[in-house]
């Protein structure tokens, strides 16, 4: 619902926050801060997200009253064009409701669907579900979607890890996995950044460093990690942060600039902490769901 670990649909709600959108008018987006004063928009997102454990159940009833002003043919014109020129897919499924999309997650899928007017996720079947009237929007999105399910399936993976094997592609990448887990990263001698406390890297989102030695990088060594490195570099060992303090965390007010990017880190703007945060929100719950178990 974006760190290196992916959010799913179950992550979004976990974080007793719901994602919404719909077609943009003015007069739409007035009823809606009208009904949901503390939802913020989310320019990532390309949504409105509306706080609360039970966000759900309001936007569906609110999403309900929005579908009956629109054309009150709209639902039987999107059924006969279903009928005429159906979508055959696996991930497509119809039902009185309308339609049901059930895909693999991916984040760009998620973004997909979401410009679809009125889609909406369905924590409890786990399904989007969108509307007949959204019919043509659907078809118009559908070929991005089923490109991005298929490429997202669990066999597709399988196959192309099984493609990679014995490639420089698949080398690389047990390097970089090695790497992280060393929990280390080349910092600017002269430019570090502030300890213990968050910050956004290039390498690894973003993460708490909390000391550095002085070590000098030996850049021959990494090159292939890091081939932007060309003045001298010490190491830094980092850990993930909590939850606390991603949320004790100020944002910096501006994106950070081709100087920050190219030293390796940065201040977290909001945008990214709000990720960060819904992530380590969904981590920390699942700890403790494994503990109490």
């Amino acid at each position: 619902m974006v760190d290196g670990d992916d959010i799913g649909q179950d992550a979004m709600e976990d974080d007793e926050r719901a994602a919404v959108s719909f077609p943009f008018d003015r007069m739409t987006v007035q009823r809606f801060r009208e009904t949901f004063p503390r939802a913020r928009w989310s320019d990532r997102q390309r949504a409105w997200l509306v706080p609360g454990k039970t966000a759900r159940r309001r936007i569906e009833r609110w999403m309900a009253r929005e579908e009956s002003r629109v054309d009150p043919y709209a639902d039987a014109k999107g059924r006969d064009a279903f009928e005429f020129e159906p979508i055959l897919s696996p991930y497509l499924g119809v039902d009185r409701e309308g339609f049901r999309v059930k895909t693999p997650y991916s984040r760009k899928l998620v973004e997909e669907i979401r410009q679809v007017p009125f889609a909406r996720w369905d924590g409890d079947h786990k399904v989007w579900r969108v509307p007949f009237a959204s019919y043509e929007d659907l078809v118009d999105r559908w070929q991005v979607i089923e490109t991005e399910a298929k490429r997202c399936d669990p066999e597709e993976r399988r196959k192309r890890a099984e493609a990679r094997k014995g490639t420089d592609e698949e080398r690389a990448s047990r390097l970089r996995a090695a790497e992280r887990k060393r929990r280390r990263i080349p910092l600017p001698a002269d430019d570090l950044p502030p300890l213990d406390r968050p910050i956004a890297t290039t390498a690894y989102g973003i993460v708490v460093v909390s000391d550095s030695n002085g070590e000098l990088v030996e850049r021959e060594e990494i090159a292939e990690l890091y081939p932007a490195l060309f003045e001298d570099h010490v190491w830094a060992t980092w850990r993930t942060p909590s939850l606390d303090e991603l949320v004790h965390t100020w944002p910096s007010k501006v994106e950070p600039g081709e100087q920050e990017r190219r030293r390796g880190w940065w201040l977290p703007t909001l945008e990214e902490l709000r990720e960060a945060r819904r992530t380590a929100r969904a981590r920390e719950r699942r700890a403790t769901r494994r503990t109490s178990a």
